[in-house]
């Protein structure tokens, strides 16, 4: 299905939103700041020690020397509290409790001990902007927002629910069950489409949209294109829709790479084509 868009009054035409892979700002982009002072990103001053509980412990500097990352850093509800209050979490961790801690950003070097002995040299590193040149040539061209908070800090389909409701319908973990049987909450779809405009989802492998219970409706069928056979000629026929979701899959071990590669193509697809 192309999709006759939907303008009116209003100068922007289509929003395409890239969903990717769970990145930190200052891993992918802190060191931008050595482009734009501006930026708030890392000068290298920044450091973690490798036990928050000994005041005299070695402590690890943020560097400029990242490349692949396995195994992943933790990256669950409970992983996150203890890089960032530096306090171990336990079933009676309560919110209370946390509102009397300072969030001092300490135990990320430490978490990361626990996952894998040597990953705190991992993870407390990012990319030099050379190295990632497409987010790089965004970066001096266009806004940067560097206030790049998780919707919620836990795990991937929270954060990914979020993107398109608003909310994880209260999930703080990868809740299989729920996935299977399909989330409840309204979302941005729908209100496009109450509000007279077009949606496309665009995607390679089974789009993780379909955990919205709503989306599943036989109605929606004609809004989700296999992106390599629709998107590029969708672009050029001029025929996307107001809204585009773009969700790909990347192998781990080449996310930065590829990622960067996805950027340039849809932008330059949709540059050429206006």
């Amino acid at each position: 299905m192309a999709y006759e868009q939907t303008t009116n009054h209003y100068p922007i035409k289509t929003v395409v939103v890239l969903v990717q892979e769970n990145r930190s700002f200052d891993h992918m982009l802190g060191w931008m700041k050595s482009l734009n002072p501006e930026i708030n990103g890392v000068t290298g001053s920044e450091s973690n020690p490798l036990s928050t509980s000994n005041p005299n412990s070695n402590r690890i500097h943020f560097g400029d020397r990242s490349g692949q990352v396995e195994p992943d850093p933790g990256h669950s509800f409970a992983a996150i509290f203890e890089q960032v209050y530096g306090q171990p979490w336990t079933a009676t961790s309560s919110s209370s409790w946390a509102e009397n801690l300072e969030p001092a950003m300490e135990g990320f070097a430490e978490q990361a001990e626990s996952v894998e002995k040597g990953m705190s040299e991992v993870v407390m590193n990012g990319f030099r902007p050379e190295l990632v040149p497409v987010y790089k040539e965004l970066v001096m061209e266009f806004a940067v927002c560097d206030r790049w908070f998780a919707s919620i800090p836990t795990l991937t389909q929270p954060n990914r629910l979020y993107v398109h409701s608003a909310t994880s319908y209260g999930a703080t973990e990868n809740d299989n069950k729920m996935m299977v049987e399909g989330y409840p909450q309204k979302t941005i779809f729908e209100s496009m489409e109450e509000g007279g405009f077009s949606f496309g989802i665009y995607y390679q492998y089974p789009p993780s949209t379909l955990f919205y219970r709503s989306l599943r409706k036989l109605k929606y069928i004609d809004n989700f294109h296999q992106f390599d056979l629709d998107f590029k000629r969708h672009c050029k026929e001029g025929k996307l829709p107001n809204y585009c979701c773009r969700r790909t899959k990347v192998f781990r071990d080449k996310t930065q790479f590829l990622g960067m590669m996805i950027i340039r193509h849809t932008i330059s697809l949709k540059a050429k084509n206006l």
